[in-house]
C-alpha cells in the first residue's frame, strides 16, 4: 500500500501498529459502490482507470519477502503484486473514490484482476440485457486503456476467474471452509452460479464490444 500511494495512487494510509500489534489504516469517508445506484459509463471508466493506476503502481514492486504461495484463487499466471479483489464492494465513492480491503494482496496478472474487476463492476446483473451489459464493460475496459491483446484475452478470463470464484463457494461449503462456506449458503453461492453462467454465454457479445 505504501509502494502503491508513493507512485501517487489514493490508497488508505498505512499508520503502523498499535500496541498490541494490530496494524492501523486510515479510515476513509464515504459510501460503498455497491450501494449506490448503478455507475455511468463515465464512471465506469474512472474506476477502470483506477485499476489500471494501481496495476502500473504494483507492476514496479518489489517485495522484500517471497509471496504467499497459498492464494485464495490463484492466477494462472504470476506478474505482479495485485490487491485481488478490486469490486464494487472494496470501493468507497465520496470526496475521494479509493480501494479498501488490501489485506488480500498477493501475486497475480494484469489479466486475471482486470478480469475479475470488469465482471464485478458491469456483469453482475445477469437479468440486463448482453449488449447493454456490454456498453458497461466496454466503458470499464477504455478507462482501464486495455491492449489488444487484453481485450481478446479478456472475454475468456471473465469466464474463467468467475467460475472459479463459484467454485470456491460451491467446494467450501462441502468441506467446511469458512467463511466462504456460510457465504454460499447466504446467497453468494447462487449469485456467483448465476453471474458464470451469464459471463459464459454471452463471451461473443463481450469480444465485440471489446473489439
Amino acid at each position: 500500500m505504501t509502494a502503491v500511494r508513493a507512485a501517487g495512487v489514493d490508497v488508505p494510509a498505512p499508520l503502523g501498529r498499535d500496541d498490541q500489534g494490530r496494524q492501523i489504516i486510515e479510515f476513509v469517508p464515504g459510501r460503498l459502490a455497491m450501494t449506490e445506484p448503478p455507475m455511468t459509463v463515465q464512471q465506469l471508466a474512472r474506476v477502470g482507470a483506477l485499476v489500471r493506476a494501481i496495476h502500473d503502481a504494483a507492476g514496479d514492486f518489489a517485495p522484500t519477502e517471497r509471496p504467499a504461495d497459498d492464494m485464495l484463487l490463484p492466477a494462472p499466471e504470476r506478474e505482479l503484486m495485485c490487491h485481488n479483489d478490486l469490486a464494487p464492494w472494496n470501493l468507497i465513492v465520496g470526496d475521494r473514490w479509493v480501494f479498501i480491503d488490501w489485506d488480500g494482496a498477493g501475486p497475480s496478472s494484469r489479466l486475471w484482476g482486470l478480469a475479475y474487476s470488469a465482471q464485478t463492476f458491469t456483469l453482475s446483473d445477469i437479468h440486463e440485457p448482453a449488449d447493454h451489459a456490454a456498453t458497461r464493460l466496454a466503458a470499464f475496459v477504455d478507462g482501464y486503456r486495455a491492449d489488444r491483446d487484453l481485450r481478446e484475452q479478456l472475454p475468456a478470463a471473465m469466464a474463467r476467474r468467475t467460475q472459479a470464484m463459484y467454485e470456491l463457494l460451491a467446494s467450501s461449503h462441502l468441506s467446511g471452509r469458512e467463511p466462504w462456506g456460510s457465504m454460499y449458503a447466504d446467497g453468494h453461492g447462487e449469485h456467483w452460479r448465476g453471474a458464470s453462467g451469464y459471463v459464459a454465454l454471452h463471451q461473443d457479445v463481450w469480444a465485440r464490444a471489446l473489439a
